[in-house]
């Protein structure tokens, strides 16, 4: 199906500026809220393993996690090994997440009106499917 670059790409900037202007009041950006969102769903974390999980360079997790602990959000902790920066969320973090959490799901229910839940389910069953494809592809070079 030709386009449907064209038309997920016109829809990610506005979504990425809605969620930056969402999180602001915590000084915040969606950038940040990747690295919340992990250390909550997947518990204490390394630096590793989240940028693995959004396949970004280590030293730009790093710059993320630096000021998440300016803002009292995460804390070091120790780890298995003493060269390994091990992440949780503190109190203050945790708290944090719950607030921006209800108004991401808010935003998310306002952005979905109209789409079927058939609709819905299809789109979160597709997506993942197509990073798939594309991370093969990036593999395969």
């Amino acid at each position: 199906m030709e386009g449907i670059f064209q038309r997920y790409l016109s829809l990610y900037r506005p979504l990425i500026t809605t969620l930056n202007e969402l999180l602001s009041t915590y000084e915040l950006s969606y950038s940040l809220w990747q690295v919340i969102f992990y250390i909550k769903n997947n518990g204490p974390s390394t630096l590793v393993e989240i940028s693995n999980q959004y396949d970004v360079e280590k030293p730009t997790i790093t710059r993320r996690v630096h000021r998440l602990e300016d803002l009292e959000i995460v804390e070091q902790i120790p780890g298995k090994d003493r060269r390994e920066k091990v992440i949780e969320l503190t109190e203050r973090g945790e708290e944090i997440y719950k607030v921006c959490r209800i108004k991401i799901t808010n935003l998310e229910n306002r952005v979905m009106e109209g789409i079927t839940d058939k609709e819905q389910r299809i789109m979160f069953q597709t997506l993942p499917k197509i990073r798939s494809n594309l991370m093969k592809r990036e593999e395969e070079k």
